[in-house]
């Protein structure tokens, strides 16, 4: 069972979903993140099921990444260096608000508060 980290955005939930799947702008709101490309499988810069690229981080490490779960509009998750990482998900809580939630495997706990600030970033990003 994964930990939860969410919040309630207000933001609407197809901005904040647009921010979730859009590679180009995952550096944007994820801090672990400095850049990414699709290498198979995606739609332009936006993650599919089955979508496979490389993520860097801040220090330059690249490391491969498959998008190996996909509910338009709803929730993803992904494979980084072929170990199962966070999932994201979006539910509309009413116009222009949603909660926002990634789910931290237990063993990244302490990624909870990498999350919790990405997840201030996305609101301000989608708002």
């Amino acid at each position: 069972m994964a930990l939860e980290v969410g919040r309630d955005l207000d933001a609407p939930a197809e901005a904040v979903w647009d921010l979730l799947v859009d590679t180009v702008r995952w550096p944007d709101w994820g801090p672990t993140v400095a850049g990414a490309e699709i290498a198979s499988g995606g739609d332009g810069t936006r993650i599919t099921l089955g979508a496979t690229g490389a993520v860097r981080t801040p220090v330059g490490l690249s490391l491969p990444f498959r998008i190996t779960e996909l509910e338009p509009g709803r929730r993803w998750a992904w494979a980084v260096a072929g170990v199962g990482a966070t999932a994201h998900r979006v539910e509309a809580l009413g116009p222009g608000r949603c909660r926002a939630t990634f789910e931290v495997p237990r063993w990244a706990a302490p990624y909870a508060a990498v999350c919790a600030l990405a997840l201030r970033r996305l609101e301000h990003l989608a708002a």
